[in-house]
């Protein structure tokens, strides 16, 4: 079929076919995708087989709950990313700490507290580094923002997150931190460090299929909000790592790269309530005051919830 002859396949059985209320926005967009996808089974020769394995796929990674993932691993949440950019720029929207992707590790509800929070939960103490994260929350004139909400999560030394792995305790490595009347925070926690894609798992078939890693290098996620600013989706990947610039979920941006110091003089080590030396990140965050008409920064999608 040509393209003329699958728009009009595709109108007859999702258009013409309807006899009660349409959702005009979800009625465009499945006409649009279908008809892109008959027109790639038609380029690509795309067997029946080969149309139920792909669907098979999906079914298994839903399953496994790797979807969210695969969009990741396979660029989809840089590409939105991107936009969101351009977006930005189209309605003069300029400066503040850029975003990236958000993952499909967040879960809310993390404790709470004001200017400082221990994120771990003293279980891994004895094997890898303790790290302090601090840093100021202003807009993009420099002006302190008090109360800012800074949500932070990251990974284990394993690479696994709490909450999808069970053998951590709630909220492991999780917290909200309220800047205090200073627009700070400080966050106690562990060396975060990178980690691989499931090697059993559906994304990673797929990039194998693609002669493609799976790794992340070492990263900390943020959401930072406050009344009257743009929500910032955002996170820092650590300098040094060898995947910085080769992250399979492409993450890492201008910007967002954090260097961890390492601290040994005894006086700053027992200041820290210490007895052995530790790693400082210094990652301060501009916030973009919201403007009437700008582009969304809030994104609805699924949450876990705990």
């Amino acid at each position: 079929m040509n393209r003329q002859q699958i728009d009009a396949l595709v109108k007859e059985m999702n258009v013409d076919t309807a006899t009660g209320p349409v959702d005009a926005r979800v009625q465009q967009i499945v006409v649009r995708l279908l008809g892109d996808f008959f027109q790639a089974i038609e380029d690509l020769d795309i067997s029946q087989s080969e149309l139920w394995k792909g669907l098979e796929y999906f079914t298994d990674a839903g399953q496994a709950n790797e979807l969210g993932l695969l969009a990741a691993g396979l660029g989809l949440e840089h590409y939105l990313d991107l936009r969101a950019d351009e977006a930005d720029a189209k309605a003069g929207i300029s400066g503040g700490t850029p975003r990236t992707i958000e993952g499909p590790l967040y879960v809310a509800g993390a404790p709470e507290s004001v200017g400082f929070a221990r994120m771990d939960d003293g279980s891994e103490t004895d094997k890898i580094p303790t790290l302090f994260i601090e840093g100021t929350v202003t807009d993009t004139d420099g002006n302190i923002i008090e109360g800012a909400k800074v949500e932070v999560w990251h990974a284990n030394r394993l690479g696994n997150y709490s909450f999808f792995d069970k053998s951590q305790s709630d909220f492991n490595l999780r917290r909200t931190i309220l800047t205090d009347a200073n627009g700070k925070y400080l966050a106690q926690t562990t060396m975060p460090v990178g980690y691989g894609c499931p090697p059993e798992g559906t994304t990673q078939f797929v990039l194998d299929k693609l002669g493609r890693h799976g790794n992340r290098p070492s990263h900390v996620h943020y959401f930072v909000s406050a009344p009257g600013y743009r929500k910032l989706t955002t996170q820092f990947n650590i300098e040094g790592d060898k995947y910085l610039w080769d992250d399979f979920a492409f993450a890492t941006r201008d910007g967002l790269v954090a260097t961890a110091v390492d601290v040994t003089d005894e006086a700053e080590i027992a200041r820290r309530g210490l007895n052995q030396p530790f790693k400082h990140i210094t990652f301060n965050i501009e916030l973009v005051k919201e403007q009437q008409g700008s582009p969304s920064t809030e994104v609805e999608r699924r949450r876990a919830s705990a």
